[in-house]
């Protein structure tokens, strides 16, 4: 595979703070126009590896080429090229939607004659177009998700991270923002890497996954792949618990967005 068909490329990238080593020496590639599922238990290591893909955090040791740019030497040029949503709420309730993408926009340092458009844009991609002038306080849940994607898709960046897309959101919600982030693959050819705890999501919407435990890389494969390890009739819940030795847990975050999803509605 050469360098213009990889999006992300790890090469033994570590974190230690202090004694503890969040990720150990992982080395992994994630070809362009793929949809890249990171499973793990809490504290595996997947929030850390995201943070050092988005520069929010350096690495303690090891490499790591995000969109063509390494992320140690050349983090403004890695972020101008990669969108990232965060697990928790990042949508200000008491603007339009229209609004918050205008403030991304700015924030993005899109041209000023270039904004209109690439909002309208951003919305249509998202079917948000009838809602773009309504406060998002009267969002639903999924809509607030499918904004805070058009926020990080309107520069139109090659790499998209998401933390945990559709946590706190109900089957019908979370099967919309699936079809979007489909969308967004095979309109726009992103490369999108995501982290989920829903084994559902990741059998239906990863092209390939990788499992973390303990920091470490312990397999990666298409989800039938790693199924086919464990045995004729594995699921990837089998292959959570076989490749971890933990049982799936959401601990608070779930609880935590779902909190955050109901405070928008408050904000004003």
């Amino acid at each position: 595979m050469s360098d213009m068909e990889r999006a992300i490329e790890t090469i033994s990238l570590t974190k230690k703070f202090g004694a503890l080593t969040a990720v150990d020496a992982i080395s992994l590639v994630v070809p362009c126009g793929v949809i890249f599922g990171l499973i793990g238990p809490n504290g595996a290591g997947k929030s850390t590896l995201i943070k050092m893909l988005t520069t929010l955090l350096p690495p303690s040791s090891g490499r790591a080429i995000v969109a063509g740019f390494d992320i140690f030497r050349d983090p403004q040029r890695v972020r101008s090229h990669i969108g990232y949503v965060p697990q928790l709420l990042s949508a200000d309730g008491a603007l339009t939607g229209y609004e918050n993408l205008l403030l991304s926009a700015r924030l993005y340092l899109i041209p000023r004659a270039e904004r209109h458009a690439r909002i309208l844009s951003a919305l249509a991609m998202m079917d948000l177009a009838p809602a773009k002038d309504r406060l998002v306080q009267g969002y639903s849940g999924g809509m607030i998700r499918r904004l805070e994607i058009a926020q990080a898709m309107i520069h139109e960046p090659a790499v998209l991270f998401m933390d945990e897309p559709t946590v706190g959101l109900d089957p019908t919600a979370r099967r919309i923002v699936w079809d979007h982030v489909r969308k967004l693959r095979t309109q726009m050819g992103t490369t999108i890497l995501l982290t989920t705890h829903l084994m559902e999501e990741a059998d239906e919407l990863c092209d390939s996954i990788g499992v973390l435990h303990e920091g470490r890389l312990a397999a990666t494969g298409t989800p039938q792949e790693l199924k086919d390890k464990i045995g004729p009739h594995a699921t990837l819940d089998d292959v959570f618990v076989q490749m971890t030795g933990t049982e799936i847990q959401f601990g608070g975050s779930s609880r935590d967005v779902r909190q955050a999803r109901i405070d928008v509605k408050r904000h004003s």
